[in-house]
């Protein structure tokens, strides 16, 4: 009678070992073929959001000339802000107006590569400034002094001089910084005329009529 070797294995049936090699290569497959259903999807819904961003109005680069002045509608409605406040008694005076990309860098230098506070979160490019559809303002008193106190009651009426200064932009159709949750400009008025700073960078331009 043959003994049986300890240290022999099991013979396994060959038509198991056929089986295992025939699910291990359909678990590969299926896997290959999960990474592939991935990759298309990602592709597609890449290839879908780029042809949306290249459809969406504005986003075509439109020749423009350089902006180098006011906008001719903001300039016409900061006169009469200056009429119609010096009517009840205010002195403004229009601190900036058009601010070329260069001198927008150097302003958001400040406080960051340059002395001085903070005075903007933007750069060049990024401001109505650069196109002429912002201007800013401050108080004059009556002894000639400029200042930027919102609480200051020249004309004595009970109310802050600032917010009349507000108040009379905001029906010439001007909005105002000071209504912005992040990093308020109180001194900002601006008409954008609905469109936005990504549209303008891209060379379109609000009518001048």
């Amino acid at each position: 009678m043959l003994e049986r070797n300890p240290y022999s294995q099991p013979l396994q049936p060959a038509g198991r070992t056929t089986l295992d090699t025939v699910k291990r290569n359909r678990r590969n497959r299926n896997r290959f073929l999960i990474l592939i259903i991935l990759a298309l999807t990602a592709f597609l819904l890449w290839r879908s959001i780029w042809q949306f961003e290249r459809s969406e109005p504005g986003n075509d680069i439109v020749p423009a000339p350089p902006v180098a002045e006011l906008h001719p509608v903001v300039l016409a409605k900061q006169k009469e802000l200056l009429a119609e406040t010096a009517k009840i008694g205010i002195s403004v005076l229009i601190t900036d107006g058009f601010r070329s990309s260069e001198e927008q860098d150097s302003l958001y230098a400040q406080g960051r590569t340059a002395d001085g506070a903070v005075v903007t979160q933007v750069q060049g490019g990024n401001s109505y400034h650069n196109y002429g559809l912002a201007i800013d303002f401050a108080l004059r008193t009556k002894e000639g002094e400029v200042v930027w106190d919102m609480k200051y009651d020249g004309n004595r009426n009970g109310e802050a001089d600032w917010m009349e200064v507000v108040a009379a932009a905001k029906r010439l159709g001007f909005s105002w910084g000071g209504d912005w949750d992040n990093f308020p400009d109180y001194p900002h008025l601006q008409m954008d005329f609905g469109y936005t700073i990504r549209q303008l960078k891209r060379g379109l331009r609000p009518p001048v009529e």
